[in-house]
Protein backbone atom coordinates (compact mmCIF):
# COMPACT_ATOMS: atom_id res chain seq x y z
CA UNK A 1 0.00 0.00 0.00
CA UNK A 2 1.43 3.34 -1.13
CA UNK A 3 1.52 6.05 1.19
CA UNK A 4 0.13 9.68 -0.19
CA UNK A 5 3.32 11.83 -0.84
CA UNK A 6 0.63 15.35 -0.35
CA UNK A 7 0.13 13.62 3.34
CA UNK A 8 3.48 12.95 4.13
CA UNK A 9 5.09 15.86 2.75
CA UNK A 10 2.23 17.78 4.55
CA UNK A 11 3.28 16.02 8.40
CA UNK A 12 7.47 16.90 7.00
CA UNK A 13 6.10 20.63 7.33
CA UNK A 14 4.16 20.49 10.33
CA UNK A 15 7.27 18.77 12.05
CA UNK A 16 9.03 21.22 10.94
CA UNK A 17 6.88 24.01 12.38
CA UNK A 18 6.80 22.42 15.42
CA UNK A 19 10.40 22.41 15.55
CA UNK A 20 10.59 26.12 14.73
CA UNK A 21 7.96 26.57 18.01
CA UNK A 22 9.64 24.33 20.41
CA UNK A 23 12.95 25.59 19.25
CA UNK A 24 12.12 29.55 19.98
CA UNK A 25 10.24 28.55 23.07
CA UNK A 26 12.94 27.07 24.63
CA UNK A 27 15.24 30.46 23.70
CA UNK A 28 12.62 32.13 25.51
CA UNK A 29 12.28 30.30 28.60
CA UNK A 30 16.43 29.98 28.88
CA UNK A 31 16.07 34.16 28.39
CA UNK A 32 13.33 34.10 31.35
CA UNK A 33 15.91 33.19 33.67
CA UNK A 34 18.25 35.62 33.90
CA UNK A 35 16.01 38.22 33.47
CA UNK A 36 14.81 37.67 36.80
CA UNK A 37 18.11 36.84 38.28
CA UNK A 38 20.10 39.81 37.22
CA UNK A 39 19.16 43.66 37.67
CA UNK A 40 16.76 44.74 36.03
CA UNK A 41 17.52 48.76 36.98
CA UNK A 42 20.42 50.17 38.21
CA UNK A 43 20.07 53.16 40.13
CA UNK A 44 22.89 55.97 41.17
CA UNK A 45 22.07 58.48 43.24
CA UNK A 46 24.33 60.60 45.15
CA UNK A 47 24.34 58.65 48.72
CA UNK A 48 24.13 55.52 47.30
CA UNK A 49 24.02 52.56 44.15
CA UNK A 50 21.32 50.01 43.77
CA UNK A 51 20.44 47.47 41.80
CA UNK A 52 16.77 45.77 41.42
CA UNK A 53 15.47 42.49 39.93
CA UNK A 54 11.96 42.17 38.90
CA UNK A 55 11.15 40.69 41.94
CA UNK A 56 13.15 42.61 43.96
CA UNK A 57 10.90 45.58 42.84
CA UNK A 58 7.69 43.88 43.23
CA UNK A 59 8.66 43.81 47.00
CA UNK A 60 10.47 47.26 47.07
CA UNK A 61 6.86 48.77 45.68
CA UNK A 62 4.85 46.53 48.12
CA UNK A 63 6.82 48.01 51.02
CA UNK A 64 6.17 51.54 49.68
CA UNK A 65 2.25 50.67 49.71
CA UNK A 66 2.26 51.10 45.95
CA UNK A 67 0.17 47.35 45.99
CA UNK A 68 -1.54 48.30 42.35
CA UNK A 69 1.51 49.12 40.93
CA UNK A 70 3.68 45.67 42.25
CA UNK A 71 0.68 43.57 40.85
CA UNK A 72 0.68 45.49 37.35
CA UNK A 73 4.70 44.26 37.55
CA UNK A 74 4.25 40.66 38.88
CA UNK A 75 1.44 40.18 36.04
CA UNK A 76 3.30 41.45 33.46
CA UNK A 77 6.92 40.53 34.07
CA UNK A 78 5.90 37.01 35.45
CA UNK A 79 2.84 35.64 35.41
CA UNK A 80 2.06 36.52 31.65
CA UNK A 81 5.98 35.35 30.30
CA UNK A 82 4.89 32.17 31.96
CA UNK A 83 1.29 31.95 31.03
CA UNK A 84 2.77 32.18 27.81
CA UNK A 85 5.33 29.77 27.83
CA UNK A 86 2.67 27.42 29.19
CA UNK A 87 0.03 28.25 26.48
CA UNK A 88 2.68 27.48 23.73
CA UNK A 89 3.73 24.80 24.80
CA UNK A 90 0.45 23.09 25.34
CA UNK A 91 -0.51 24.07 21.98
CA UNK A 92 2.44 22.86 20.75
CA UNK A 93 2.26 19.23 22.15
CA UNK A 94 -1.61 19.10 21.83
CA UNK A 95 -1.47 19.38 17.52
CA UNK A 96 2.11 17.21 17.83
CA UNK A 97 -0.47 14.49 19.45
CA UNK A 98 -3.25 15.49 17.25
CA UNK A 99 -5.87 15.93 19.81
CA UNK A 100 -9.56 16.61 18.51
CA UNK A 101 -10.58 17.72 21.97
CA UNK A 102 -11.30 21.48 22.57
CA UNK A 103 -10.17 22.94 19.41
CA UNK A 104 -11.91 26.20 19.24
CA UNK A 105 -10.61 26.58 23.11
CA UNK A 106 -7.16 26.27 21.49
CA UNK A 107 -7.55 28.53 18.65
CA UNK A 108 -8.67 30.62 21.01
CA UNK A 109 -6.01 30.54 23.49
CA UNK A 110 -3.42 30.89 20.69
CA UNK A 111 -5.12 34.45 19.50
CA UNK A 112 -4.96 35.61 23.29
CA UNK A 113 -0.76 34.79 23.14
CA UNK A 114 -0.56 36.46 19.66
CA UNK A 115 -2.39 39.62 21.35
CA UNK A 116 -0.90 39.40 24.57
CA UNK A 117 2.83 39.25 22.46
CA UNK A 118 1.85 42.92 21.19
CA UNK A 119 2.01 44.33 24.94
CA UNK A 120 4.97 42.16 26.43
CA UNK A 121 7.44 44.60 25.73
CA UNK A 122 5.81 47.49 28.24
CA UNK A 123 8.60 46.48 31.11
CA UNK A 124 11.45 47.20 28.24
CA UNK A 125 9.63 50.30 27.48
CA UNK A 126 9.05 51.34 30.82
CA UNK A 127 12.86 50.62 31.73
CA UNK A 128 13.89 52.72 28.62
CA UNK A 129 11.97 55.72 28.99
CA UNK A 130 13.22 55.75 32.85
CA UNK A 131 16.95 55.57 32.03
CA UNK A 132 16.18 58.13 29.57
CA UNK A 133 14.21 60.64 31.57
CA UNK A 134 16.14 60.28 35.00
CA UNK A 135 19.99 61.88 33.74
CA UNK A 136 20.82 64.12 36.11
CA UNK A 137 24.63 63.54 35.43
CA UNK A 138 26.28 63.26 39.32
CA UNK A 139 23.11 63.39 41.41
CA UNK A 140 20.74 61.09 40.00
CA UNK A 141 20.78 58.05 37.20
CA UNK A 142 18.64 55.31 36.17
CA UNK A 143 20.11 52.64 33.40
CA UNK A 144 18.83 49.49 32.58
CA UNK A 145 20.53 46.33 33.68
CA UNK A 146 21.42 43.09 32.04
CA UNK A 147 17.87 41.41 32.90
CA UNK A 148 16.44 44.09 30.94
CA UNK A 149 18.13 43.00 28.04
CA UNK A 150 17.41 39.42 28.82
CA UNK A 151 13.71 40.04 29.36
CA UNK A 152 13.60 41.81 25.52
CA UNK A 153 14.99 38.72 23.88
CA UNK A 154 12.57 36.25 26.11
CA UNK A 155 9.86 38.41 24.91
CA UNK A 156 10.80 38.47 21.30
CA UNK A 157 11.45 34.60 21.08
CA UNK A 158 8.22 34.02 22.75
CA UNK A 159 6.55 36.25 20.33
CA UNK A 160 8.59 34.40 17.21
CA UNK A 161 7.40 31.09 18.78
CA UNK A 162 3.82 32.14 18.53
CA UNK A 163 4.08 33.78 14.81
CA UNK A 164 6.43 30.35 14.08
CA UNK A 165 3.22 28.41 15.41
CA UNK A 166 0.78 27.50 12.85
CA UNK A 167 -3.36 27.22 14.33
CA UNK A 168 -4.36 25.74 11.00
CA UNK A 169 -2.30 22.81 12.63
CA UNK A 170 -5.39 22.93 15.76
CA UNK A 171 -7.60 21.83 12.97
CA UNK A 172 -5.52 19.46 10.75
CA UNK A 173 -6.30 16.79 13.42
CA UNK A 174 -10.09 16.75 12.60
CA UNK A 175 -8.98 15.30 9.30
CA UNK A 176 -8.83 11.56 8.19
CA UNK A 177 -5.93 10.96 6.95
CA UNK A 178 -6.31 8.71 3.56
CA UNK A 179 -3.64 6.23 2.77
Amino acid sequence: MASNPASTQGRCSDDKSLQKVWAWLIAGIIAFFPANIYPMLLTNTLIERSESTIIGGVIELMQYGSYGIAAIVFVASIVIPVGKFVAIGYLAVSVHRKDRRRMHQRHRLYEVVEFIGRWSMIDVFVVAILSALVQLNTIASINPGIAAVSFALSVVFTMLSAQSFDPRLIWDADRKDTP
